[in-house]
């Protein structure tokens, strides 16, 4: 069912301090960056590597507020890992699964995500602390 690690999403206080880290350090471009209000984040998708799968990135997560889950967490635990996403081949399928396994779906749909992907999340508590992101990437053009 997973196809690969699609990102780890990391939290930070400046999107543009954390890039700038990312690219000296690790050489790492910059593939996407998005608002997205609905989550409450300003964010940029950093490309690691392809493999048979899919990308693999680093997401890094700048809260749009303190109210903001990502904001939330900021100021609950600092800067850091705030979730691991595996690519899946259908999300809605993958979802049906894991939910009949008894794993909670913090979404009861799928929801727009980064670079044109649908998204849900696993409830931490039922992945061993860890908050779970699935993600279908969009199809790929011909």
């Amino acid at each position: 069912m997973l196809l690969r690690i699609d990102h780890v999403g990391i939290a930070c206080e400046n999107l543009d301090e954390k890039i700038a880290y990312y690219e000296a350090t690790f050489g790492v471009t910059v593939v996407s960056r998005e608002v997205n209000e609905e989550q409450g984040v300003k964010e940029a998708m950093l490309h690691v590597a392809d493999g048979e799968g899919g990308g693999s990135y680093i997401q890094l997560l700048e809260p749009l507020g303190p109210d903001t889950p990502v904001g939330k967490f900021l100021a609950k635990r600092g800067e850091g890992l705030h979730h691991i996403a595996y690519g899946v081949p259908d999300i809605e399928a993958a979802m049906e699964r894991i939910g009949g396994s008894g794993v909670r779906l913090l979404d009861e749909r799928p929801r727009h995500g980064a670079m044109g992907t649908s998204i849900a999340f696993l409830h931490p508590k039922d992945v061993g602390g860890v908050l779970t992101e699935l993600v279908e990437s969009p199809p790929r053009p011909s």
